[in-house]
């Protein structure tokens, strides 16, 4: 199959596009390298038996359409995206020039290109504050962004219906819990578990926002790209929740990894952040009905394989 990946230098990105490879796929990769990273797909471009092509460009550019065209993929899995709350909520317009005019940008592109299918990550951020006896949320849960994050994740599927009911392209969108794992950027402030193991494993305090009893349900990246990869061919027209259906508070999470990097200090408070809900946890019954899909990665499991990665460089 011919498929094209945005933001495949990013960590979600090159994990999906190793798995695309590793099945026989020809991939096109178009990243702007804002926070993804060649050495990302280093070996798999190094490897010359896999059909791979890059492409530095912006989602925000008026050309993205025709790159993608001229490209002529069967399915667009669409991952770029600025993923930071606290950066979207200090930097609205730019967030949503990200997620929303380059989400309109890529999925135009597919349409020019007579793509079969758009495959799109969006942020469970879209659910907002939801009350703990709807945890773990379902899809049926009335979207309330608190971030304008969140309000990006939203209007993203608000295209991708109307593009299907105007043009006939279909798609299926999952909404992704917090993904971690290999190859997360421990520096960039996206994603709690990469900074606190790259601190850990430097001997530095870590932070925690609030009073820690805050709660995310956190997926590991191979669980993730799996989902995405079967959403290729099932889920037409759907949005599909992709988590563990978990909820781990940010105290609880510090002290697991803690234990694991082998120290012994309490995290430093710091006051809370705006835009972020205290409880967040997916539901992923459709996915497991819809794609087949169920998560298999432990958070013990995931966190060590970080510590491991950053440590080892494995």
């Amino acid at each position: 199959m011919k498929t094209l990946v945005t933001g495949g230098a990013g960590f979600v990105g090159s994990t999906l596009v190793d798995r695309l490879l590793v099945e026989g796929h020809e991939v096109d990769v178009l990243d702007d390298l804002s926070t993804g990273s060649l050495a990302n797909l280093a070996e798999a471009r190094a490897d010359r038996t896999h059909r791979l092509r890059f492409q530095q460009i912006d989602m925000r550019d008026a050309q993205l359409v025709d790159v993608i065209a001229r490209r002529a993929p069967e399915v667009v899995y669409h991952l770029a995206a600025q993923v930071d709350v606290p950066s979207s909520v200090a930097r609205p317009v730019a967030d949503a020039e990200v997620n929303v005019i380059g989400t309109v940008n890529v999925i135009e592109g597919a349409r020019v290109a007579g793509a079969r299918k758009v495959v799109a990550a969006l942020s469970g951020a879209m659910y907002g504050e939801v009350v703990p006896r709807q945890l773990p949320v379902k899809e049926s849960q009335a979207p309330a962004p608190c971030s304008p994050h969140g309000v990006s994740s939203r209007v993203a599927l608000d295209y991708l219906n109307v593009f299907r009911r105007v043009h006939g392209l279909e798609f299926t969108a999952l909404a992704l819990a917090n993904v971690y794992g290999p190859r997360q950027d421990p520096d960039s402030g996206g994603g709690v578990i990469a900074t606190f193991a790259g601190r850990l494993l430097a001997d530095d305090a870590c932070t925690v926002y609030g009073d820690g009893e805050q709660t995310r349900d956190y997926l590991f990246v191979d669980d993730a790209v799996d989902a995405l990869v079967r959403a290729a061919g099932r889920g037409d027209g759907l949005l599909v929740n992709v988590g563990t259906g978990v909820e781990t508070t940010v105290n609880d999470l510090y002290a697991l990894m803690a234990s694991a990097a082998g120290v012994d200090r309490p995290a430093q408070l710091a006051a809370a952040r705006p835009g972020e809900v205290s409880r967040s946890a997916l539901d992923p019954s459709r996915a497991a009905i819809q794609l087949g899909w169920r998560p298999w990665t432990t958070l013990a499991e995931g966190t060590g394989r970080v510590l491991d990665w950053l440590k080892f460089g494995a």
